[in-house]
């Protein structure tokens, strides 16, 4: 059961003390957020999310700001890693260069803003993330076991020890800096009140389940989801950030991969479970929550991919010339080759399709389409499953 987020705030406000509340959210390209802030109007075509394309607009009609909720973004590429910080806007989304505005946002923006409807005292997140990053390795927690080098690993030295981790080590690093003097980053901040950390956000997953070496594929027949040590690498996770920061029951949410909506592949499928596992361990009860994404994926944002694909599939075609291509024999030419294409996309895609995919997305399929309405829709729910796991803590 989905509670609103209104109910939910209420409780909180009655109840919150004054401290500032901190909200930490990791993750690898997802929780950078790939969505586009051209395709947020896009929100406000559907009558059923219109109403959040709304809590997204400030008072002359464009994107909000955050009155009292502050980030600072942790990101980067290689050892090019820095920060961006501010009040929360658009433009916190995947970075380029960390402290520029990036032109795009992730679930860290509907997060923020429903959390400075749910608060009176300041909110800050602090977000670290990075495109390309595994749980096995990157984010390997310290209380799991060493990371198992295979003999290509130390013959290639790849995977190294030394690196195992390191982005976790990144992020709790960075976490600290900022708490250690949190009006940096937030002016709002009163020392005297000090600061709550109330909620841990965790969006990751496609380079694990993509993953054929750490998750080998089980024998056919073969019970358990291959997938199975995800589950356990995430617990240990869960455990050594609350750890880490001296919260033992840190509410803590798993954004479960969604790519691919309704319809995923069979390792998709066993990749969510495995993702979700973690929430039902009586440990985690009441603590730990599973959030589906797979729901707030654009179907027919989908479909139209889909046949979007069907063409970039069918110009290889040609180019290479397959033999079930009509440039089988290699007589076509290049502008023969862009006539043919042009007349199979047009059989495949209407122009309100293209207009529709044009206005609503804005990168792959691995990135949910670069679709701005499915990662509002994705920060809202980790907003109402954090809210929900501190009101009933109470």
């Amino acid at each position: 059961m989905r509670y609103p987020l209104w109910l939910l705030g209420l409780c909180s406000i009655v109840a919150s003390a004054a401290p500032m509340k901190v909200f930490i959210l990791v993750g690898q390209s997802n929780m950078e957020g790939h969505a586009k802030v051209e395709t947020i109007d896009y929100i406000g075509d559907d009558p059923v999310t219109a109403p959040l394309l709304k809590r997204m607009q400030g008072p002359e009609g464009k994107t909000a700001v955050g009155d009292g909720v502050w980030i600072s973004y942790y990101t980067g590429s290689g050892a090019q890693n820095g920060e961006g910080f501010g009040k929360l806007t658009t433009g916190y989304g995947s970075r380029q260069d960390p402290a520029k505005d990036g032109g795009k946002i992730g679930p860290e923006y509907t997060f923020g803003l429903a959390m400075d409807r749910t608060f009176k005292e300041p909110v800050l997140l602090i977000k670290a993330a990075w495109g390309g990053k595994s749980l096995n390795y990157d984010f390997r927690p310290p209380s799991a076991s060493p990371f198992p080098r295979s003999p290509a690993d130390i013959e290639k030295n790849r995977n190294t020890l030394e690196n195992s981790g390191h982005y976790y080590r990144l992020m709790a690093a960075h976490v600290k800096q900022v708490l250690a003097n949190p009006g940096r980053v937030c002016p709002a901040y009163d020392p005297k009140e000090g600061y709550e950390l109330a909620g841990f956000i965790w969006l990751q997953g496609f380079n694990d389940m993509v993953d054929g070496n750490f998750y080998p594929r089980l024998a056919k027949g073969a019970p358990g989801n291959r997938f199975a040590k995800y589950s356990e690498l995430m617990a240990d996770f869960i455990r050594d950030v609350r750890r880490e920061f001296g919260v033992p029951k840190l509410p803590f949410v798993i954004g479960v991969m969604g790519v691919g909506g309704k319809e995923p592949g069979d390792d998709n499928l066993a990749f969510r479970e495995a993702m979700a596992a973690p929430a039902d361990l009586p440990e985690f009860k009441g603590n730990v929550t599973a959030v589906r994404t797979a729901p707030f994926w654009d179907e027919q944002l989908g479909a139209i991919q889909a046949k979007k694909e069907k063409v970039r599939q069918m110009a290889y075609e040609l180019r290479n010339k397959g033999k079930r291509s009509a440039n089988a024999d290699g007589k076509m030419t290049e502008e023969q080759q862009r006539e043919f294409l042009k007349d199979y996309e047009a059989k495949l895609i209407t122009p309100a399709e293209a207009a529709q995919l044009k206005r609503g997305s804005s990168n792959a399929g691995y990135h949910y389409l670069g679709c701005a309405k499915t990662f509002a829709l994705m920060g809202e729910a980790f907003a109402e499953a954090n809210l929900k796991m501190r009101a009933e803590a109470r």
